[in-house]
């Protein structure tokens, strides 16, 4: 006869089940969107790299927040680690395949001269994903102070949630609108919890 499942256990399979459940029903949803009925199969790409991009933000908050279980303390920083470089990799492919699709419209929005808002939270989100990874590169170079550049890092975690968020809220794009506005709010509880939880921030800010 089995045993019972622990509380603990049953804890950990239904938060990592939710929140693979969350996103793999935000790329399903946008799978059917009507907007992809005559796109190119690059802009397809970018677009699911993008949101691709908006879940991986969430998980990198959740690391941070140490609320997955299994995933705290070191191991929880080197997944941390790994789940940076893959979104770095779709950050680039988000805006490489949009470069493709509409060369001028990327410019507009690299130089910040777009019309659309959107095109600038983007850039914002792009850059500070950029920064916060050369940050962790090249830690011991830039800072012999560990709490001056976990304070830098999550203040760029911080710049890139926000700017990604409004980012994905103000396009009309690939990804369902339900979906997105739940991930958003997913997104924007756990940075609230990360900056202004005390015991949360001093974890990664002074240890």
């Amino acid at each position: 006869m089995k045993r019972p499942m622990r509380p603990d256990r049953l804890r950990a399979l239904l938060i990592w089940a939710g929140l693979l459940a969350m996103f793999l029903i935000a790329l399903a949803a946008a799978g059917f969107s009507p907007l992809l009925a005559w796109r190119e199969p690059i802009y397809i790409i970018a677009g699911f790299a993008g949101i691709v991009a908006l879940c991986l933000v969430v998980m990198q908050l959740l690391l941070i927040d140490g609320g997955l279980p299994g995933a705290r303390g070191m191991k929880g920083r080197r997944i941390h680690k790994w789940v940076g470089l893959i979104l770095v990799a779709a950050v680039i492919l988000h805006v490489a395949g949009l470069w493709i699709t509409s060369p001028p419209d990327v410019i507009d929005a690299l130089l910040f001269r777009s019309p659309t808002p959107f095109s600038t939270w983007g850039v914002v989100a792009m850059w500070s994903v950029f920064v916060a990874a050369f940050s962790v590169a090249f830690r011991r170079r830039l800072s012999s102070n560990p709490r001056v550049w976990r304070r830098v890092h999550v203040s760029l975690a911080s710049l890139t949630s926000v700017g990604t968020v409004v980012h994905a809220l103000l396009i009309h794009g690939t990804m369902e609108s339900t979906s997105k506005i739940l991930v958003s709010l997913l997104l924007l509880v756990v940075l609230c919890k990360v900056v202004l939880v005390p015991r949360v921030r001093a974890a990664w800010v002074h240890k």
